[in-house]
């Protein structure tokens, strides 16, 4: 067992409890989703054994290798990164869950490749929530007509939104932009009330995306040190 694998854990669970302490949430209402990418399967084999079980990868080779030599564990794998067309397939056959969806051809390959033995893919929209060009993501404007579409295959689960803000130093500011992303998530739910996820927050934000509703927070850096090479 990594020592530091554990501190750092605790660490960021800490971190968590404090977050919804401080606005009065249930500390169970926020999950930790591991963000393994360029890090080793060892990396992840010690936070598993420490009890954490959701991890996010964003390239996809290197996570279907890393599957493939965890393959006994009860890994939860979340696909997090920009979702190139001709990788939905590896995406569908692979990933529980996939939190980068923003357009109406990724939607189609992945419903279309999911296999049909497994249960339906768990998808999350990403919304381009400062209209950021580099960025991937949707326009919140387009964020119905996606989740109409994602709602209508068997073979994937709409769970609710994701984004990446732009950095910004400032708590206040941070919780600025985080509350504009759950006033669009509680939009969406009032079409579609079983989306029950907002993956909002990472290493350096955390607290704010806490404070403004956030589900699920992907924490890399903070768990894992800075990233290697992929």
């Amino acid at each position: 067992m990594n020592r530091k694998h554990s501190h750092q854990l605790e660490q960021v669970l800490t971190r968590i409890h404090e977050a919804c302490r401080q606005s009065g949430r249930d500390p169970e209402s926020v999950r930790l989703l591991a963000v393994s990418k360029t890090h080793p399967a060892s990396a992840v084999s010690d936070l598993h054994e420490l009890g954490q079980r959701a991890f996010g990868e964003s390239y996809v080779d290197e996570a279907v290798a890393k599957i493939a030599e965890l393959g006994t564990l009860d890994i939860e794998w979340h696909f997090i990164g920009p979702i190139q067309s001709n990788k939905t397939r590896a995406i569908a056959e692979h990933f529980d869950w996939v939190q980068g969806v923003d357009r109406a051809k990724v939607v189609r390959r992945l419903a279309d490749q999911r296999p049909g033995d497994r249960s339906p893919l768990n998808v999350l929209i990403q919304v381009n929530i400062d209209d950021e060009p580099q960025k991937a993501g949707c326009r919140p404007d387009e964020i119905a007509a996606l989740a109409d579409m994602v709602a209508g295959y068997d073979t994937l689960r709409l769970r609710g939104l994701m984004a990446i803000p732009a950095p910004r130093e400032d708590l206040e500011a941070q919780r600025v932009v985080f509350a504009r992303l759950r006033a669009l998530f509680e939009k969406l739910r009032e079409s579609h009330p079983d989306a029950d996820t907002l993956s909002a927050g990472m290493s350096a934000d955390l607290e704010a995306a806490i404070a403004e509703g956030s589900t699920m927070v992907r924490i890399g850096t903070a768990l894992f040190g800075a990233r290697g090479a992929p």
